[in-house]
């Protein structure tokens, strides 16, 4: 086989994500090599052996996958393997580490989209709680509303110290004003339900973190976004498959958007990256801003017909 497409991924934990390889093939590469436990400071020489053992064909038939499971880390990695290239030997470079910047980028796409649907407007000035905003997808998230700009919180079950520290830790590195806090009481979640206009579940999988109950007094609540696929959802009353369905039993009939229905774009979100590093000539550098652009156009037109 002359030059073929092939794709390295390197990944700082022990598991290369067997998601990330199916991908790969799907988008048709015809080499997916995984490395495990690849720390940050092996970047820089990993990415040089990469692009300096192929000629001027084959070095444009060549992609790195980050993965892993920090996004900040990720981010990192991305910008080592970038500063590594040595034109013309460069190489396009996608980070995604466990999925969660394509569904990061799906999850507030569709909760953009909604929000356009019931009130006409964006989210300039809308409050948006994550629930388990701590985790990769939760941080993403809240950094991509904030760009949009929402107020984003995150909430966690181990208090506000620990939100507001992961918060301010991103918020320096992104320039963003996320904040901080506590989704551990009853009592605190129905508070947070009395002010907020969209709530997202980003938790683990299987936790509930909002009941029918809470949501039945969210006077202000316009969307309602889960991202768990796993029984029990962590909204209830969301469905994995509502893709702007409106929840009769909330005071405004919030729109609720499931877990596999966001699943549905950040799949193609995903594919429609590895498509970009095969079919450019100029090296790309793909990250959670270019990710959303395109989750953007699915999710518009899935919700909007645009």
């Amino acid at each position: 086989m002359n030059d073929p497409y092939l794709l390295h991924i390197f990944n700082p934990t022990k598991n290369v994500s067997p998601f990330d390889v199916n991908m790969a093939y799907e988008a048709a590469f015809d080499g997916v090599i995984p490395y495990a436990n690849v720390t940050l400071e092996e970047i820089h020489a990993l990415t040089q052996d990469t692009i300096f053992s192929r000629g001027p064909t084959g070095v444009k038939r060549t992609g790195i996958f980050i993965g892993g499971r920090e996004f900040g880390l990720a981010m990192d990695m991305l910008q080592r393997a970038r500063a590594a290239m040595v034109p013309p030997f460069e190489v396009s470079v996608f980070a995604d580490p466990s999925g969660a910047i394509t569904t990061a980028a799906a999850l507030i796409a569709c909760i953009e989209a909604a929000t356009k649907k019931a009130t006409g407007g964006d989210l300039q000035g809308r409050k948006l709680h994550i629930f388990g905003g701590t985790g990769p997808v939760g941080i993403c998230a809240g950094i991509l509303a904030e760009k949009c700009g929402a107020q984003a919180f995150l909430a966690s079950q181990r208090g506000q110290s620990v939100a507001k520290e992961v918060a301010e830790e991103y918020n320096h590195r992104f320039d963003v004003k996320m904040r901080g806090t506590s989704s551990s009481s009853d009592a605190e979640i129905r508070q947070i339900l009395q002010t907020t206009d969209i709530i997202v579940g980003s938790a683990k999988a299987g936790v509930r973190v909002v009941s029918r109950a809470q949501l039945e007094e969210a006077e202000n609540l316009i969307v309602a976004a889960d991202v768990n696929a796993v029984p029990p959802a962590g909204i209830e009353g969301v469905d994995v498959h509502d893709m702007g369905k409106p929840l009769d039993f909330t005071p405004r009939k919030a729109l609720g958007i499931g877990a596999l229905a966001i699943g549905n774009i950040k799949y193609k979100v995903h594919y429609r990256m590895f498509e970009l590093m095969k079919g450019s000539d100029k090296p790309l550098f793909l990250d959670h801003v270019r990710a959303f652009e395109t989750a953007r156009e699915f999710a518009a037109r899935k919700l909007l017909g645009a």
